[in-house]
Formats: structure tokens, sequence, C-alpha cells
């Protein structure tokens, strides 16, 4: 009777523990929800200050779409507009909706596709209905069903073409859509001339308002963000190069500063270059579109612009690899690298102020520097290639015999540990069938230990390998000094198709005075004669 009043008990006291433990969470949850919605208009306002602060255009845009939708509105708010053109007004403000995009290239990709795609539909559609009014209900049926469907089949297809979809895709998707909205239309509806001539002249008005928007007022331009675009890449690869050799030879105290990948200065400066192929294509091609605005549109290639951005792309790869060598499992020791610091530091200070030339050529406009490949980069170079050559030992090892040895040692050692385990698996397999269980358990237990020695060996055996290389402490800085040769190789490529967009685009002569932007990376006065340090020459 007792155990039963407990049991009762201990089932009461659960039910009660349960029910606060949910009021508890209802409680806990309350409060959670009650402090997001406080700091609610906090994380908005701020996420409204970030964005428009990234790009002042945002609202300039959002004021200029906000504008015309009230001005296409007075279509149906004023009574005299309203009368003339009736509901067909909302095509206007379809129109503005759709075709009012944040460049002027866009928006004239977009308007001009719009326009001829309806022209060519309505056009089309009367053909078709001119001829379909000839003959009787039935045939007229069956003659617009097959026009819908063939017209329909062709147009879908010609999508497919590469020219159609990259230029001209949005039309005839602006096509289908009225040609057949006005020929189905036309077999229930008598006046559909009048529908169609309404429903053109209200998108030829949205059109027109968002052109004007657009060309006249505050023009964003998708060429001037193309053209900065580019600027702004070449600038990302030269930090990134810098901060990539000052990390490496500085010391890890300036990797611990950051908490992820996303606030890397390094990832940051190559992030925008492996990102660029749709957005310079698109750019480009909304550029295309654009008419000559200003003085510097006058044979303006934005194809060129692509062809920069794709050399971009292939030098950043290097860069991302040069990344690498920072996250990689074996570093070399820092004695190692101070050996090699001086030469490699200036090395990659020279090709930052290569890349902040160029950049700064594309942005004033004008041819580079003559001076760009300096005799500065060549010397920095062959100090590199000395330094390298003044030390061979860590490079090629002072006994190659014992390298060898041991790397035959190690794999004398696992081949022994492999057939003696076959053996002794054998030797306890036979064995065990003349036993009884407990024999069979020492078979388990056994097996088991070998397993575990052999998942030990393994790493160990590994180890004995690399740490008996006498070189395999250079190794990743050959890595590392490597990529950083292999950027110089490349650099020539970028300075090749940035002197060609030059010439095409007819820039100005280099003129030291007319420059305005001043490359923040200055060279320091080099002692030739104390390039290396002092042990470097043993």
């Amino acid at each position: 009777m007792a155990t039963r009043v407990h049991v009762g008990m201990e089932t009461e006291m659960n039910e009660n523990g349960e029910t606060e433990m949910v009021k508890s969470n209802w409680k806990s949850r309350y409060r959670e929800f009650s402090g997001k919605m406080k700091r609610f208009p906090n994380w908005l306002w701020r996420t409204i200050w970030k964005v428009g602060r990234e790009d002042p255009r945002r609202m300039i845009h959002a004021v200029k779409v906000g504008l015309s939708l009230t001005l296409v509105s007075l279509l149906y708010l004023m009574e005299p507009l309203f009368k003339g053109i009736g509901t067909n007004a909302i095509w206007a403000v379809m129109t503005v909706v759709v075709v009012l995009e944040f460049t002027a290239g866009a928006t004239l990709c977009k308007g001009l596709n719009r326009g001829l795609g309806t022209l060519l539909a309505g056009s089309l559609a009367f053909l078709i209905e001119f001829i379909a009014t000839k003959s009787g209900k039935v045939f007229r049926a069956v003659f617009i069903g097959s026009a819908v469907f063939l017209i329909g089949a062709a147009a879908t297809y010609m999508r497919f073409f590469p020219y159609i979809k990259k230029n001209y895709d949005y039309g005839v998707v602006i096509f289908l859509l009225t040609f057949n909205l006005i020929t189905v239309s036309s077999y229930r509806v008598e006046n559909v001339l009048k529908i169609a001539h309404d429903r053109f002249y209200t998108i030829a008005i949205g059109c027109a308002l968002c052109l004007f928007m657009s060309l006249m007022v505050f023009p964003i331009w998708s060429g001037e963000d193309l053209h900065n675009s580019t600027v702004g890449k070449l600038e990302g690869l030269a930090k990134s190069i810098e901060a990539c050799v000052n990390e490496y030879f500085n010391g890890s105290e300036m990797k611990e500063n950051r908490e992820n990948l996303s606030e890397d200065p390094i990832y940051k400066g190559y992030k925008a270059v492996l990102d660029s192929k749709s957005t310079d294509e698109t750019l480009a091609l909304y550029a295309s579109w654009e008419p000559r605005h200003s003085r510097h549109c006058y044979r303006f290639p934005w194809q060129q612009y692509v062809k920069v951005g794709v050399v971009l792309r292939q030098f950043g790869y290097t860069v991302v690899a040069l990344h690498g060598c920072l996250q990689t499992e074996i570093q070399a020791p820092r004695s190692v690298r101070a050996l090699f610091k001086d030469p490699c530091i200036r090395l990659a200070r020279e090709v930052t102020i290569a890349l902040m030339e160029l950049a700064n050529s594309i942005r004033n406009r004008r041819h580079c520097s003559p001076g760009i490949l300096s005799d500065h980069l060549h010397e920095a170079l062959q100090d590199l290639n000395t330094a390298i050559k003044s030390q061979p030992r860590l490079f090629l090892g002072s006994n190659n015999n014992q390298a060898t040895n041991m790397l035959a040692l190690a794999a004398a050692h696992a081949a022994r540990q492999n057939k003696q385990e076959k053996d002794g698996s054998h030797g306890v397999s036979l064995s065990s069938v003349k036993t009884d269980s407990s024999a069979l358990m020492e078979w388990k237990t056994k097996r088991e230990a070998k397993e575990n020695e052999r998942k030990v060996l393994r790493p160990q055996l590994s180890k004995i390998a690399i740490t008996s290389l006498e070189f395999s402490e250079a190794l990743p800085f050959a890595s590392f000094a490597s990529l950083l040769v292999e950027i110089v190789a490349r650099l020539d490529n970028v300075i090749e198709e940035v002197e060609e967009l030059g010439r095409i685009a007819c820039y100005k002569e280099y003129d030291p005075e007319d420059d305005e932007i001043v490359v923040k990376c200055e060279r320091p006065p080099v002692d030739v004669t104390n390039q290396l340090p002092a042990h470097a020459s043993d």
C-alpha cells in the first residue's frame, strides 16, 4: 500500500514538474521574442543605413522608381486621361515596374525589347486576323490555333539561339505574350484593334517615362560601373598580394585578430575578382545599349573590359594558391622564412605597385607608365634567385643517400609488419580450430591489438618518411616562392590586356603631372650590399 501511495505521489509530482517546465519554456520564448521585437527597429535602421552607405545611388534609384510610378498613376487618377485611355492604363504601370532598372543600359535593353516585341507581335497578329476573317468560323478557329502553335514553337526555339538569348530574350517573351493575347482574343472580341491600339500606346508611355528617368534624371551608366569595377579588381588583387606576403613573413598575430574568413583582407581582395564573370558580361551587354553620354565613351570597347576581367581571374587563381600556402598543414620554420624575407617582400611590393599603376591608368583613362615594369622588379627577382642559390643544403640536402636509406628502412619496416601480421593471423586461425571458445576469445583479442597497432604504425611511418628528408623544411617555402614568381610571370598578361584596352579606347598619353591618383606603395631605398641576411651566404 505504501508503495502505491509513493508511486501516485511521484506521478503527481512529475505532472506538476512537467507543467512548470512548459510554463518556464513559454516564458523564456516570450522574453526572447519580446527582446527581438525591441531590437528590430535598431536592426532595421542599421540595415537601411548600411545598404545606402555602400552605394548612395540605390537611394536615388528608389526615388526615381517611386516618382515614375506616381507619374504613371496619373493616367488613372486624372479624369481626362482615364477617359482617353481607360482601364488599359494598367499596362503603363506594369511597364514601369518591369522596365525601369538600376542602370540606363539595362532600362534601354528591356524597354526597347518590350516595345519592339509588342510592335512585331501586334503587326503579325493583325495579319493573322486579316487572313482568318476571310474564311468561315470553323476554319478561322483552326487557322488561329495552328498559327498560335507554329508562332509559339518557332519563337520559343529561337530563344535557344545564343545571340537571341543574350540580347533579345526578353523581347521574344513579350512578343509571345502579346501575340497570343491579341490573336486568341480576336476570336471572341469584335473590336480587338482598339484593344491592341490602346495597349501599344500605354506601353509606349511607360517605356518613354522609364527612358526619360534613366537617361535624364541622375543617370547611372553600366559602362561606368564596368569601368570602376575593373579598377577595383586591380586594387583588390594588389592589396591581397601585399597582405598575403606580409602575413607569411610577419607571424601569426595578424591571423589571430580575424575570427572568420569574411574578415580576411586577403580573401576580400580576390573574392570580387573570382565572382565577377557574370557581372562583367552583364554590364558589358547593357553598356553596349547605352548612347555616348560623355567624351569618355567615344570608341569604348566594352568587350575588351571583359577580356581584362578574364585575365584578372586567371591572375587571381594564383593569388588564391598563394593564400593557400598560409593555411597548409606543413609550414616552413621561421628561421627558413627569415632567410628569404627581404627579397620576397620587395618582389611583392613591386607587383603591388605595378597593379596599382594599372588601376590608376584605367581610372584616369590614360596609358600606363613606361616604367611600370621597372628595374626594381627584375632586381627583386634576381635577389630572390640569389638567396635561394645561396642555400643549396635547404633545397637539395647534404646527404641524399641518408634520406633514401631512411625511406627504404621505413618501407621495409612496413613490409615486415604486414608479413608478420599475415603469418600470425593464419597461425592463430589454424590453432583456433582445435581449441575451445576461450581460444577464440584470445584470438579476437590479439586481432584487435594488431589492428590498433597498425593504426598507430601508419601515421608513425608517414612521420618517419617526412622528417627523414632534410630538405622538407624548405619545401613549403619553395611552393610559396614558385607561386610568387608565377604571379610576376602572369603580370605580363595583365599589362598586355590593359595596354590593348588603352589603345582601342584611345586613352590619352601618360603625363605624370596630370595623374591625379598617387600610388600609396612607396619604394624604400634599397641597399644592394645588404639585401640578404649575414647568415644567408653560408
